[in-house]
């Protein structure tokens, strides 16, 4: 099969190489797929330089979150959903390396999930990742309230797009901070009642307009997917009983936050972890992420590349010129 490999630490256009390998062999509880299309994300990128949390062995495939049919079903799996010939979409084996860019991956069963009859194949590649953390985020952690107010950091991306929608879906004011006159209409489109510019505005002028568009108060929730001085700097401006949520640290770094700031407003600084809840869970999450996309109310419109394209496409995802979310078409997608 073909498959864009890393053997080499680097950027993704000195790092990816494509490459004829053997079809993977599912294990008991995994889901051989025949990868229909595959999200492009911030993460692959750091899987090429050696520089993500994980560090598959090398040479190895990159690519988390696949959509696809199912070919062969590995013992102990007996979920109907995911029976042969099923489309689905999740997460990818990509932490030992059986990612997503390749004709055929490898899923485990609890990170499989289905793709409603009307959805393509490139939208359901973009769809788990970023929801499901959203939905994590937003709803099993912070509670978020209708009224209340969202500020999302670095919006114009995949995944933190998804959280504009679902804030705003969920009845929240989005305050949506992005660089850009074209990456802002993206997150209006997406949303977002108020726009920030922070290719106009300073890092440290961002908490003030923050402030003054929520009339003083501050922010009852900040999504941070960034992390940094941008991260450090909202920390002035949060409400009341505010909820600090922290996603990531596209910046480098994770968001500092002094003590005493968050105990001087009641101020919460909360972990996001899309994993670890549980199928059970996670399966009633996805039916509700999947009504409110039948609905109108969730989908990020992905742009679809491919499959030769993959290192340049990478590579603008990871230098930030990218608006929206990026998808790779593998194969043919006859099931939407």
């Amino acid at each position: 099969m073909r498959a864009w490999q890393v053997a080499t630490p680097g950027e993704p256009t000195e790092a990816l190489r494509l490459v004829e390998v053997d079809e993977p062999v599912p294990a008991a509880g995994e889901l051989r797929v025949s990868v229909l299309a595959a999200g492009i994300g911030l993460p692959d990128a750091l899987l090429c330089r050696g520089t993500y949390a994980f560090r598959p062995p090398l040479p190895f495939v990159p690519g988390q979150e696949v959509c696809g049919v199912v070919e062969v079903v590995g013992a102990g799996v007996d979920d109907a959903t995911l029976a042969p010939g099923a489309r689905v979409m999740g997460v990818t084996c990509f932490p030992d390396g059986r990612g997503g860019f390749a004709d055929v991956t490898v899923l485990d069963a609890a990170n499989a999930f289905r793709v409603p009859d009307a959805m393509s194949a490139v939208e359901a590649a973009s769809f788990r990742i970023g929801f499901s953390t959203a939905w994590t985020a937003l709803v099993r952690r912070a509670a978020v309230a209708p009224g209340e107010t969202v500020v999302v950091l670095g919006a114009a991306g995949g995944s933190r797009l998804a959280a504009v929608q679902l804030a705003h879906a969920l009845g929240a004011r989005v305050i949506a901070v992005a660089s850009g006159a074209e990456k802002l209409a993206r997150c209006t489109e997406a949303g977002a009642a108020v726009v920030v510019d922070r290719g106009v505005s300073s890092e440290a002028s961002v908490p003030d307009e923050v402030m003054a568009a929520t009339e003083g108060r501050g922010a009852d929730v900040v999504f941070d997917p960034v992390g940094g001085p941008l991260a450090d700097s909202l920390m002035a401006a949060m409400a009341p009983r505010g909820r600090f949520l922290a996603v990531g640290f596209a910046s480098g770094r994770w968001v500092e936050a002094p003590t005493a700031r968050l105990v001087g407003r009641n101020v919460s600084l909360m972990g996001v972890l899309a994993a670890g809840w549980g199928r059970e869970d996670d399966l009633a999450a996805h039916e509700q992420l999947l009504a409110l996309y039948e609905r109108g109310a969730l989908g990020l419109a992905p742009m679809p590349v491919p499959f030769a394209d993959l290192p340049a496409a990478l590579t603008d995802v990871a230098a930030g010129r990218t608006v929206g979310k990026l998808v790779l078409e593998v194969q043919p997608d006859t099931g939407a």
